[in-house]
């Protein structure tokens, strides 16, 4: 009986090594490579509201995505985005977004919507140093914002995500370029 108990816990233990929990499985949103189709990545800048600001988003030789351009604050402008709508994303077990980009020394926000048809958006800010970077967002740290403002909404604590941005907004007026290699929950 000591010999099939053995047995059985060494084939569960197997078992668990060998096939992780799916929480501790990091879920890809999107991982760039060449020839990878970005269609469903789209800019939105402060042209929506007057301003003159401008950005584009292509696919790198190396493929990475490149989003660059010039923010602009003259006509009560100031920001650029790319964003990327999704299908629903189930994300209930992950705690923290993962994104390895390299930048140019600035900061950018890093947003995500629970459902397309909500107003605002849950937003975090993360800083680049010029050198390829990996990083960690959590989740409980994104915060309700809509054109700039922070609302009295709790954190994110949803199930889902159903699309997420890049967005650079320093209230200055500067040229941007911002590679990024893949953005993954954990």
């Amino acid at each position: 009986m000591t010999i099939i108990l053995n047995i059985l816990f060494a084939l569960q233990t197997f078992s668990m090594t060998v096939n992780p929990e799916p929480h501790n499985r990091p879920i890809t949103l999107f991982n760039f490579s060449k020839g990878i189709n970005i269609k469903n990545w789209r800019i939105v800048n402060d042209d929506v509201m007057g301003g003159i600001s401008t950005s584009s988003f292509k696919l790198s030789k190396a493929g990475h995505g490149i989003f660059q351009g010039d923010v602009s604050t003259e006509n009560n402008g100031g920001f650029a985005s790319v964003r990327y709508v999704m299908d629903e994303m189930n994300i209930k077990a992950s705690t923290t977004i993962i994104i390895k980009v390299k930048g140019d020394g600035k900061n950018y926000q890093f947003r995500i919507k629970n459902k397309m048809s909500d107003y605002f958006s849950y937003i975090t800010t993360f800083s680049t140093n010029g050198e390829w970077q990996v990083i960690e967002l959590k989740l409980e740290d994104f915060y309700a914002s809509f054109r700039g403002r922070k609302l009295e909404i709790p954190n994110f604590d949803k199930k889902r995500i159903d699309q997420i941005a890049i967005l650079i907004a320093n209230g200055a007026d500067e040229a941007f370029k911002l590679e990024i290699d893949k953005i993954e929950l954990y």
